[in-house]
């Protein structure tokens, strides 16, 4: 089955089409992804209204290249498959929409989809991982270990209480003068840098909460920031630095805990897996370190290509396609609404309260 997917949760215009072998195997027939970096590097972050904007000037086009690339026409596909939360709610509403008009063009099913289960089922698209697995997810809007235990079936180990790492990579190379996306830019100065030279801390190291936590890195950057005014490039690199070296050393204290939980869940599985995926694990400090504690704790560790880490819509046709071949179709799908918040483990209770549009996290 072939199933056409539609990202546009945040910056990312994306569209593609994945075929799902008889065997359960994915094909990426094609992937485009068009990013609205340059819109928005002026603000140091992402404008709602600004990357609304894009959406709705690109989104045709880039899913008219997605079915050229393909080599298929729209009456081809078996679905259509949309990210319809969590995310920006003019975003959402864009793709949402144009999915909606798309399904019923072709006939075909629509599938609103949560887009943190993409980012969840990456490592099925691209390695055929078999359930169950330990999942860390770590974006610009998102930090948590999951337990993926069957399609549909997500058990949250841990969140993060304040900011998520990817917000706090964006906001630190704010504070330094380093350009957007903050992320590659942080990890880029950081390469020269002196990981030992700032000695910050690492938020809940050593506690038995599971969670995470990175406000108070983020407050210690700027405080070191300061007191080394006017900056240096070398002041630069060594900051970025010290707070990556930080950051990955908290995210392994905390998966730590959860590689021991998972594996008491699971003590038959001979070599159990753990994911990284998001926006963040492309960061290579961050791969190295998940890589030596699974190595310590005999886990597998698993990581997507680099250019399926961030948002893209290969993940969302191929989330798509699995629920179809499960049979897991959304009741009248025509109807739905976008969630800006949509917790993948909806069972879970939020760690910092709810509101009007659901459950912060």
């Amino acid at each position: 089955m072939t199933v056409l997917g539609i990202e546009t949760s945040c910056d990312e215009t994306a569209a593609s089409v994945v075929a799902r072998d008889e065997d359960g195997r994915a094909r990426i027939l094609s992937d485009i992804v068009l990013s609205q970096t340059t819109e928005h590097a002026a603000f140091g972050g992402v404008v709602p209204e600004i990357a609304a904007r894009a959406h709705v000037e690109a989104l045709d086009g880039v899913v008219e290249a997605a079915l050229n690339d393909a080599g298929l026409s729209l009456d081809q596909v078996d679905a259509v498959a949309v990210s319809a939360g969590p995310g920006l709610a003019g975003g959402l509403l864009v793709g949402l929409m144009t999915a909606k008009a798309l399904a019923a063009v072709a006939a075909v099913p629509l599938l609103p989809l949560n887009h943190l289960e993409g980012h969840a089922l990456t490592a099925r698209l691209t390695d055929n991982v078999a359930f169950p697995f330990l999942l860390l997810l770590v974006s610009g809007g998102h930090t948590q270990i999951l337990a993926v235990h069957a399609l549909g079936r997500y058990e949250r180990y841990a969140s993060t209480i304040d900011d998520a790492a990817g917000e706090a990579f964006d906001k630190v190379a704010k504070l330094l003068g380093l350009p957007y996306p903050g992320g590659p830019s942080v990890e880029k100065a950081a390469t020269s840098g002196d990981p030992a030279r700032f000695p910050f801390p690492r938020p809940l190291k050593g506690e038995k909460r599971p969670d995470f936590s990175f406000s108070g890195l983020k407050t210690a950057v700027r405080q070191a920031a300061e007191k080394a005014q006017p900056l240096s490039e070398q002041d630069i690199a060594d900051l970025g630095a010290s707070f990556q070296a930080a950051v990955a050393d908290a995210l392994a204290d905390r998966v730590s805990r959860a590689l021991e939980r998972f594996r008491n869940a699971y003590p038959d599985l001979g070599e159990p897996v753990l994911v990284v995926a998001g926006g963040v694990a492309a960061n290579e400090t961050l791969r190295g370190t998940l890589t030596d504690l699974c190595a310590t704790h005999h886990f597998r560790f698993l990581a997507p290509p680099l250019r399926l880490c961030g948002d893209n819509a290969a993940m969302i046709a191929w989330a798509g396609a699995e629920r179809l071949a499960a049979g897991m179709l959304v009741e009248d799908a025509a109807s739905f609404a976008p969630r800006t918040r949509w917790p993948l483990d909806s069972a879970a209770t939020p760690l910092i309260g709810a509101g009007r549009r659901g459950a912060k996290a």
